[in-house]
């Protein structure tokens, strides 16, 4: 089984991290391709660069030379989902909608642990579109942004501060790291916090190798069936930049 893991932002070692933390769960059997988008910002922080990095990241899978049986979102509450369940036939899992449906099979309610402020309302917004609000007890803040996360110290003091916080104030029983930068740390919290912590980037290749093995994809009967042909200008994004270096 292969599956591209595509982060959202062009910092390459965020991609490392990412790849990492996904091939720590994947069978043996389970080949993780790391994908960094062509185009984009080095760290995706706002609607702009939510949905820059969108485009970015269909236009890195469909030029991904190469068969694979899932493909794996890794943007917390980033858009782009729908698209690629357009343009491919195999299971698109994203990392939002993975982490919160696991966080609800381990307690009732569940809070998001994300990075800026300005990421709550559109992590509330995409958790409301997949229809998983109504268990999320909170989404809060720790104030650092995506690249300071690679400080995994200060990453895991903040998101501490604010878990404590949702377990002890907002009454949840489950804790969502709420960005793919955030990778890897979910053991070391479960033991910190004493609830459990779930990462997003495994509890996405999980459900993408049980779609994948169940011989499931996305239905395109109706809401996700192929773009109807037509000519699109400046597509595929990465063959024009390319050719414009």
């Amino acid at each position: 089984m292969k599956i591209l893991a595509v982060n959202v932002n062009t910092t390459a070692s965020m991609t490392r991290s990412i790849g990492a933390a996904a091939r720590s769960v994947a069978r043996d059997d389970t080949q993780i391709i790391e994908l960094t988008p062509a185009v984009g910002a080095d760290s995706v922080e706002g609607n702009f660069e939510s949905y820059l990095a969108a485009v970015a990241v269909m236009d890195a899978v469909i030029t991904y030379d190469g068969d694979f049986d899932a493909v794996i979102l890794a943007g917390f509450g980033e858009h782009g989902k729908e698209g690629l369940m357009e343009l491919l036939d195999v299971p698109v899992v994203d990392i939002t909608e993975a982490a919160a449906h696991i966080a609800m099979l381990l307690g009732y309610r569940y809070s998001v642990v994300t990075t800026l402020d300005r990421a709550v309302p559109l992590i509330e917004d995409r958790l409301l579109s997949f229809g998983l609000q109504e268990h999320c007890a909170s989404v809060r803040s720790t104030g650092l942004g995506v690249l300071e996360l690679e400080d995994a110290d200060r990453a895991a003091q903040a998101i501490i501060l604010q878990a404590r916080q949702a377990v002890e104030q907002d009454r949840a029983e489950v804790i969502v790291l709420g960005c793919g930068g955030m990778a890897g740390l979910d053991e070391r919290l479960t033991q910190e916090l004493g609830v459990p912590v779930v990462d997003g980037v495994t509890s996405a290749v999980v459900l993408a190798e049980s779609l994948a093995a169940l011989g499931a994809s996305t239905s395109k009967s109706r809401t996700y069936a192929p773009p109807r042909p037509k000519r699109i200008s400046g597509w595929p994004l990465s063959v024009r930049h390319s050719a414009q270096q």
